[in-house]
């Protein structure tokens, strides 16, 4: 997996008011977990264009006024009208140590059904990942051409290569939804069956009674 290095500095307040100023200069309020120690920090916000606006997930190299460390990002806050970045949790990487992390789906392929006409619908596009950080995947690849119309990709069916995925395995990754033409068509068809049906039965009946009189 790839890494992107964010230069950061040590926050000495903590408050709503420091907060506000620093977003304000152009910066992203930080903490670092997980280690000995929390670490409060603040980041340039260009710094995170290529972590946060991604398909991809990233390890981050954190510089804290010299001090190094290996983590991923775990949680990220926007403003709910401007979507400026407002704060993000950092979790300290360690050797030998399992992580999780929410990791992009990529779909590869054209289904069949989709061919046909029919709706790709992407139930998720995320999945929660488990592994030592050196078996993270970048994102999980996903083949949908066998999917036909009616027919779905469980979470089940993905192969898992040195990770878990923690996901239910009866989850739906992707499915194809039948074109409502041919929703329409395949009912039409079926209920001239039933009557084409019902009429061969009451044909059948006629002379039958007609032998018991």
């Amino acid at each position: 997996m790839k890494t992107i290095e964010i230069i950061g500095y040590k926050r000495a307040n903590l408050g709503k008011s420091e907060a506000k100023k620093l977003r304000a200069e152009g910066n992203v309020p930080c903490v670092l977990y997980g280690g000995d120690e929390q670490v409060h920090f603040y980041a340039p916000m260009i710094l995170f264009r290529e972590l946060v606006y991604t398909d991809e997930a990233h390890f981050v190299h954190l510089n804290i006024e010299g001090q190094e460390y290996e983590a991923i990002m775990q949680d990220l806050q926007f403003h709910p009208v401007s979507e400026v970045i407002l704060h993000v949790d950092f979790l300290q990487l360690f050797k030998g140590k399992l992580i999780k992390m929410n990791i992009p789906v990529h779909f590869e392929g054209t289904s069949i059904g989709a061919e046909k006409g029919g709706t790709l619908i992407k139930k998720r596009r995320y999945l929660k990942i488990q592994s030592l950080p050196k078996d993270m995947p970048e994102y999980v690849s996903v083949d949908i051409t066998p999917l036909d119309f009616g027919k779905a990709i469980k979470v089940g069916d993905i192969e898992e290569n040195n990770f878990t995925i923690l996901d239910s395995k009866i989850s739906s990754v992707a499915v194809v939804e039948m074109p409502r033409a041919l929703r329409g068509k395949s009912a039409d068809e079926e209920e001239e069956l039933e009557e084409e049906g019902a009429e061969a039965e009451a044909e059948g009946e006629g002379p039958a009674e007609g032998g018991d009189a």
